[in-house]
């Protein structure tokens, strides 16, 4: 993996046999990134993606193994325990142009990649949602939402309104 820094955006290129989680987690480290979006192409042969189930609070994995183009990563880097946490999702093309993509829990480089971080000046913290069961922003502020399938929702009690 090489990288370079154009501003506050860091040109990640992850190559053959490495790990884009890892190398972009190793980023963050070495650079004391925090806060940053993600964007980016390349292939790989080999990826676990994953989907996670609300209602069972269940996260599944799916091993696709074979030569695919990455037709899209995107994400962000966010802070839990003091460490970088990575939310990454992506999609992928195979023969054929079959398509499959989700939360990107691995994927190994068959070709190279390229990768944009983009540092936000600021942290934000994930933190469990006792709701969902998953790992959320920490905002600081808080409102009632509404949405069609919820109705009102008092952000700080969960409650219908």
């Amino acid at each position: 993996m090489k990288y370079q820094k154009f501003g506050d955006v860091f040109a990640v290129r992850v190559d053959r046999g490495e790990e884009i989680v890892a190398s972009l987690r190793s980023v963050c480290l070495r650079e004391n990134i925090r806060f940053a979006s993600v964007s980016g192409i390349g292939a790989v042969g080999h990826t676990v993606l994953g989907l996670y189930h609300v209602e069972g609070r269940r996260f599944d994995t799916t091993v696709f193994d074979g030569e695919m183009e990455m037709t899209g990563l995107s994400g962000n880097v966010t802070e839990s325990g003091g460490e970088p946490y990575l939310h990454l999702h992506a999609s992928f093309a195979g023969p054929g142009g079959k398509a499959v993509g989700g939360h990107l829990v691995e994927g190994i480089i068959s070709g190279t990649s390229e990768i944009f971080l983009r540092a936000i000046d600021g942290t934000l913290e994930h933190r469990p949602d006792p709701r969902t069961g998953l790992n959320v922003w920490e905002m600081e502020r808080e409102e009632i939402r509404h949405d069609k399938a919820y109705g009102s929702v008092d952000s700080e009690s969960g409650q219908k309104g």
